[in-house]
């Protein structure tokens, strides 16, 4: 089995003391720009892409083409390692095969499914339902069997600490161990007694992805701290969405009230330094490599 060449040192990565940090994205300028930042890790959010995408919760109305054209996007841009949210895998272990296929030539590093039914909700919404244990490593096999790449990781995510409990939670996420799933993802762990079990049942068996969410139900964290707990990933998914929406609710306040964007040009980019981010003189340098010799330097 070849290695897929995006995903070349993320497993090695799961395995070292230091934890991997991912923040949210939803575009190749988020993904770009958490680059620019230092990140070498980002978490192609199936929530952010619904909040900015249809301007619509995360409550199971997006696609499996939605989420594939931003990825493809975000990969033309940037090497950068991207884990990959795949909602439920839009269907059974059929159309899971078919994600996981479309997903990884398209550029993921990592594939996250999760065993709620359809349509899924956020994990930190209420009124989640679940399919069968079975079900779900049936998804997980299929997955696995479908990578082209053993490198490209399957993340198991189960969300039954908050519809069955703490206990059925690690016993799922147990069994989506066994199926074959590199990295688990118990979503909503609400106390420091559920983060101690489950950091506990899972040591030295399989790293842990913890997921933190801005006013959701599990207490914030630092890096530093979920890594002394035993955590081998972090994202922060919806951050940069509510950063954005915050800064932008701002924005056009400013705008309404003022009549111009000059009253809010301190907390903004300017035509040049915006096209400094976006690389614009690097890009027109290589396009004029391309141009046509003039006639008269060819006869």
């Amino acid at each position: 089995m070849a290695e897929n060449p995006h995903t070349t040192d993320l497993s090695s990565r799961l395995d070292a003391p230091e934890i991997i940090v991912a923040p949210g994205v939803y575009d190749a300028l988020g993904a770009s720009l958490a680059e620019r930042a230092g990140f070498d890790t980002v978490y192609l959010s199936g929530a952010s892409l619904a909040y900015t995408r249809l301007g619509r919760p995360d409550i199971g109305l997006l696609s499996l083409g939605e989420i594939n054209d931003a990825l493809s996007q975000i990969r033309e841009r940037s090497d950068i390692t991207i884990v990959v949210d795949c909602d439920t895998g839009f269907g059974n272990a059929l159309n899971v095969m078919r994600c996981v296929r479309l997903l990884e030539r398209s550029g993921a590093s990592a594939i996250q499914l999760e065993d709620q039914s359809f349509p899924k909700r956020c994990g930190h919404l209420r009124g989640k339902s679940l399919i069968p244990t079975e079900e779900m490593t049936g998804k997980i096999r299929a997955a696995v069997d479908a990578r082209r790449h053993e490198r490209t990781l399957i993340i198991g995510r189960t969300d039954a600490l908050g519809v069955q409990g703490t206990s059925a939670a690690i016993e799922r996420a147990g069994q989506y161990r066994e199926a074959g799933a590199d990295l688990l993802f118990i979503e909503g762990i609400r106390t420091r007694e559920d983060i101690d079990r489950i950091t506990t049942a899972f040591r030295g068996r399989a790293p842990l992805m913890a997921n933190m969410v801005e006013g959701g139900v599990t207490p914030m964290q630092n890096a530093a701290d979920l890594q002394a707990l035993g955590f081998s990933l972090v994202i922060f998914p919806g951050a940069l969405a509510r950063a954005f929406t915050c800064m932008a609710q701002r924005f056009f306040a400013s705008l309404r009230e003022n009549g111009s964007t000059e009253a809010f040009s301190n907390e903004m980019l300017d035509f040049g330094q915006l096209n400094a981010c976006l690389g614009t003189e690097e890009l027109l340098a290589t396009g004029r490599h391309y141009e046509a010799e003039p006639r008269s330097s060819r006869s």
